[in-house]
């Protein structure tokens, strides 16, 4: 199975390409950083995961892809709430992330059933 085909994969890419946008020109370098890498991280351990041979290892990085959605998703709310985003984007990222997070723990199922 190629990650370049998994839903999650391509909303967590989306996701990190989003979060970069938003705080491309913000000034608090070390906010902007910690929240950037906690978006890199999510599609990014989905294909290290998913290139890896045994189920465990598959497993393994999708669990620590689904930590980093959980990170990304309370960076979000405090950037909500200090009005470094609009509202309504960081819902929708929330909102997202919340989804990702399912996504993840379906697939980590799925490969464990296998």
């Amino acid at each position: 199975m190629n990650f370049e085909n998994l839903a999650v994969w391509q909303r967590a890419t989306g996701l990190s390409v989003a979060t970069y946008k938003a705080f491309a020109m913000h000034k608090d370098y070390g906010f902007k950083d910690q929240i950037t890498r906690a978006s890199l991280s999510i599609a990014s351990n989905i294909s290290e995961g998913m290139e890896r041979q045994t189920s465990k290892e598959k497993c393994q990085f999708l669990y620590i892809a689904k930590g980093s959605c959980g990170e990304l998703r309370t960076q979000l709310y405090i950037a909500k709430e200090i009005n470094y985003l609009e509202r309504s984007f960081a819902d929708n990222c929330i909102s997202e992330t919340t989804e990702i997070s399912k996504m993840l723990m379906g697939l980590i199922n799925k490969i464990r059933e296998s």
